[in-house]
């Protein structure tokens, strides 16, 4: 398969969530332009972005909604489980990982980590909070996939330099700055303020129109 344009591969997960809202709903087929009502995209990019893995759809029938979502999930790893930890335990490392939706989408959140001795020992659902300095070990023994990073910019980086020697090859990263590595590591870097920030872009413009 040719390599896919990032913008297709952005949108494979909001079309396995609104699939998935469909499989809910009992509906077994959608043709693309009943899709592109719903999710306010033109039928013709639908097609288009579907065509890039094989098409998915017969002509004059559509797409059947089950196969469809089982499919866009096995392009984005779903049918394996993938295990993840998150290093930084504060609000947003908690409210990370009480999202419940994870582990039915194969995310499996073995276990918290910070270095804050008010942390540590606290009890959550993933067992207790655990000491920052062992997470190294950690991983290994556990053959951990994702490194959810949740910390300050200053530690994020020597933290998930440390972790590269340890074999994580994934880091889902909300720290305050960008991290890169060579191609072999993947990151996907997110930034809740800039996301804030389009938001109030749109506000401001619509203000001045």
């Amino acid at each position: 398969m040719e390599k896919i344009s990032k913008v297709v591969v952005s949108r494979l997960p909001r079309y396995y969530r609104y699939l998935d809202e469909l499989r809910h709903q009992k509906i077994e087929r959608i043709s693309s332009k009943e899709l592109s009502k719903l999710m306010n995209v033109t039928a013709s990019q639908i097609r288009q972005d579907f065509n890039n893995f094989g098409g998915f759809g017969q002509q004059g029938y559509g797409y059947n909604v089950d196969y469809l979502y089982e499919e866009i999930g096995k392009l984005l790893g779903l049918h394996e489980k993938h295990k993840m930890v998150i290093v930084g335990a504060g609000n947003l490392g908690q409210a990370i990982a009480n999202y419940g939706n994870f582990k039915n989408r194969g995310f499996e959140i073995t276990a918290l980590f910070d270095r804050n001795p008010n942390l540590i020992g606290k009890k959550t659902k993933y067992g207790e909070i655990r000491d920052i300095k062992n997470v190294y070990d950690y991983v290994v023994e556990n053959q951990i996939e994702i490194v959810a990073l949740t910390l300050p910019k200053e530690a994020a980086r020597e933290i998930a330099e440390k972790l590269v020697s340890c074999g994580v090859r994934a880091f889902w990263n909300f720290a305050h700055t960008d991290l890169s590595f060579s191609d072999d590591i993947i990151v996907e870097n997110v930034h809740l303020s800039e996301s804030l920030m389009k938001l109030t872009y749109r506000i401001a413009e619509k203000n001045h129109q």
